[in-house]
């Protein structure tokens, strides 16, 4: 079922950015930057935003968020937008042992379509999961949420992703002598996890590198520049297994009963949750090749603070051993292509999020990100 989400309109005062972005299997909902009309009065404003003179109050804090050098950025000349998008989203995670033994666990990716209008800062739209058209047997289970705000001097990602029943086994190592090729892609619906977090992170070089340009379409980036970063950010993981139903599945598979004595009791949790906090430094450049083109790519790694609590079998891998706390290396990448005349644009951006937890006899790892291909027209120029 197609849904359509307000985005809190407050939220939209307060933050007055270049972008946001919001999904739950069918839901998109972008803002743009907030530009007052020629009377110098936002519209839709309430009293209390306006402030005495020529300027309203909204109009003051986006000039402050914003502060832009002209000679490398163009901003945005029109009041409205429309805009057609492909999402694609991808996750994986992999367990492993001292031991040697690693089971990789992955969903088939989600590919979304979905048009959008927008109305100088709201932009809203939805998407629709082309591989589950048929809603009698779509994943209830699984919730994807992705909100993203850009203005130039700090960007804020919010996520929330809860995965379904659609994993697979993309490869498993149990030992030397085990061929497991026949677990190869094979469904397997025993595996739950949900990631929930925020990052948020300053810009140095905001007067002439423009993050919007490159994800957002808000503004067009006219010489190239870059920028350092600073964040911090934080984020709640939970994982489960239902290891029966997983040996069970690698007896049938392989034809042999091998799993309850060669399985390592390593792996023989039922849950994993742990808490990150991290800060974070990266840099990130906006490459103008050509007239109204632009590459751009960032990346951060994160120095992160884990608190982890586990239930684990056996007597092998204490509790204990999961309850300590840890520190450890994540990374979030950013990457862009986009050609944008300022009225006609197009392009694609990929976002990519890496954790790892490790111990002296288990470590995780969690990779998700999503990749957007999108064109669109704007219209409507704006009188000053």
């Amino acid at each position: 079922m197609k849904r359509i989400y307000l985005f809190i309109y407050i939220c939209l005062w307060l933050t007055t950015t270049s972008y946001a972005q919001a999904a739950k299997d069918s839901l998109t909902l972008m803002a743009g930057e907030a530009v007052a009309d020629s009377g110098g009065v936002a519209y839709g404003q309430p009293r209390w935003m306006r402030a005495k003179g020529g300027e309203s109050r909204l109009e003051k804090i986006h000039k402050k968020l914003n502060p832009i050098d002209t000679t490398y950025i163009e901003p945005q000349r029109f009041n409205f937008t429309v805009m057609f998008q492909n999402t694609n989203t991808y996750e994986v995670y992999r367990l492993n042992t001292s031991e040697g033994q690693s089971i990789t666990f992955a969903p088939e990716p989600s590919i979304k379509v979905g048009p959008y209008f927008g109305w100088r800062w709201a932009f809203l739209g939805y998407t629709i999961d082309v591989r589950h058209l048929d809603l009698t047997h779509r994943d209830r289970t699984k919730t994807e949420y992705d909100v993203s705000l850009y203005s130039s001097m700090v960007g804020i990602d919010i996520y929330y992703r809860k995965t379904g029943n659609d994993y697979r086994i993309r490869r498993v190592t149990l030992g030397k002598g085990i061929n497991t090729e026949a677990m190869r892609n094979v469904s397997f619906g025993g595996l739950t996890s949900s990631i929930k977090g925020a990052d948020i992170y300053y810009i140095f070089n905001y007067r002439k590198f423009s993050y919007p340009a490159a994800f957002s379409q808000s503004t067009v980036q006219r010489r190239s520049a870059g920028s350092p970063l600073v964040g911090v950010g934080y984020t709640e993981h939970a994982l489960a297994v239902d290891w029966e139903a997983f040996g069970n599945l690698v007896d049938k598979t392989l034809g042999q009963p091998v799993a309850e004595s060669v399985i390592d009791e390593s792996l023989m949790f039922r849950t994993v949750k742990y808490r990150d906090i991290s800060i974070s430094g990266g840099y990130a450049y906006n490459w103008v090749f050509a007239r109204n083109w632009l590459m751009a790519a960032s990346l951060s790694l994160a120095m992160a603070y884990k608190h982890t609590s586990g239930d684990l079998k056996g007597d092998r891998f204490r509790l204990h051993d999961f309850t300590i706390s840890n520190i450890n290396v994540d990374g979030i990448g950013r990457f862009g292509l986009v050609w944008n005349n300022t009225r006609w644009y197009a392009g694609m951006n990929a976002i990519l999020h890496a954790y790892n937890y490790r111990k002296s006899r288990f470590y995780t790892n969690n990779m998700f990100g999503s990749l957007n291909v999108y064109f669109g027209l704007n219209f409507g120029r704006r009188k000053n």
